[in-house]
């Protein structure tokens, strides 16, 4: 096929066909296919109402032969857009409630959230097939994030443990202590003469910092319930950290006791529903034993439901008895957030920063925290766009 003929080929496949596509070129083969599976989606009628009819209906085995048409012609990052795109467009919610349908699907975050979402209405056997493909997802971001957050975290830790005067010899770090005394070498010794230390101060078995996660689930957080709720269980394997979590809506649920499973911690979630973020930076607030050496992390988009003052004038409380601060407008990949202006400039104001910020981007902006650098001046650097 020639570049021109391939180009036409591609065109006729993002245009849809008919008449009005100006491609004149036709499609067989596989091609064919691959072009139904996306009418199935997209083609339900341009704005005028002309276009081919589109849609799933509501076959499952129907479905079932569209999942697995699109996961042969597509690559799984095609894929996980389509199936949200269908689930949103087609309103596919109530097929995902049946086991067959669940083993078909492609596991993704969108997808988990979903599903979370359904999960006091779903019959007990599509619940457990929900688990597995949930577990399924959960799993994968532990092997892409675990790792990496936990060096992030332990390295933090013991940069901000480091201190000028270590009491004992052990606790000397001898590599940068001859780094940073190297102008006081003396060749005719063949050795360096320290001016400073630079070493540990004692090392402490003990908590060294507590971190309270504190979760928005209404709807259109799905996606960074799941990915908190990940990366909460990962801190809370630390034993230098006290890690909790807390979910809410317009009540507040604490979630500490199952950060041992994030699945079950998942499943503890009640996606959609009201906001009261005062009501959980209340309750968050109490959890915190340590100010000095506490990190608050607020996932929300803002849209208060609750009392904004009070949840203003709590937040300000903490940050003036030396708790860190921290708002995620989002904790994901999607983008720009949907999200309150108005209480995020009221936050910025008091030098609480707001911002969106990407799963990668997280083990360092835990980091950045532990290490009390300026998150604002973080933000600016490493935040979603």
């Amino acid at each position: 096929m020639s570049a021109a003929d391939e180009r036409m080929r591609r065109w006729r496949l993002v245009l849809g066909g008919g008449p009005a596509d100006g491609t004149g070129h036709g499609l067989e083969g596989a091609d064919t296919r691959m072009d139904a599976a996306l009418a199935a989606v997209y083609d339900r009628g341009g704005p005028d109402g002309v276009g081919r009819e589109g849609g799933l209906g509501a076959s499952a085995p129907k479905v079932a032969r569209w999942l697995g048409d699109i996961r042969t012609y597509f690559p799984s990052t095609v894929v996980q857009v389509m199936q949200k795109d269908a689930i949103e467009r087609l309103d596919l919610t109530r097929l995902l409630l049946e086991p067959e349908m669940l083993e078909a699907v492609e596991p993704d975050v969108h997808l988990a959230g979903t599903l979370l979402a359904l999960n006091k209405v779903m019959p007990d056997q599509a619940r457990e097939s929900a688990r597995a493909l949930v577990r399924k997802v959960v799993a994968e971001l532990e092997r892409r994030l675990a790792q990496r957050t936990r060096a992030a975290v332990t390295g933090a830790l013991d940069r901000s443990a480091r201190t000028h005067r270590p009491r004992r010899v052990a606790d000397i770090d001898w590599n940068r202590t001859i780094r940073a005394n190297l102008r006081n070498y003396l060749p005719e010794r063949n050795t360096v003469v320290p001016s400073r230390l630079v070493g540990y101060a004692r090392r402490q078995r003990s908590v060294q910092r507590e971190v309270v996660l504190c979760i928005d689930q209404s709807g259109s957080m799905a996606a960074s319930v799941v990915y908190a709720s990940v990366f909460g269980a990962v801190l809370a394997s630390m034993r230098s950290l006290k890690t909790s979590l807390v979910v809410f809506d317009t009540a507040v649920v604490d979630l500490t006791d199952k950060l041992h499973d994030p699945v079950e911690l998942l499943f503890g979630t009640q996606l959609g529903g009201g906001t009261d973020i005062n009501r959980a930076v209340a309750y968050g607030q109490g959890l915190i034993t340590r100010p000095a050496g506490s990190i608050f992390i607020l996932i929300s988009d803002l849209y208060e439901g609750g009392i904004r003052q009070e949840m203003l004038r709590r937040v300000a409380a903490m940050t003036q008895a030396g708790v860190q601060v921290i708002v995620l407008l989002a904790l994901s990949d999607e983008g720009a957030p949907f999200y309150d202006h108005e209480n995020a400039a009221a936050l910025a104001a008091m030098g609480v920063p707001a911002f969106a910020c990407t799963p990668d981007a997280f083990p360092d902006l835990m980091a950045a925290a532990i290490e009390r650098r300026d998150i604002v001046r973080w933000a600016e650097h490493h935040s979603a766009p």
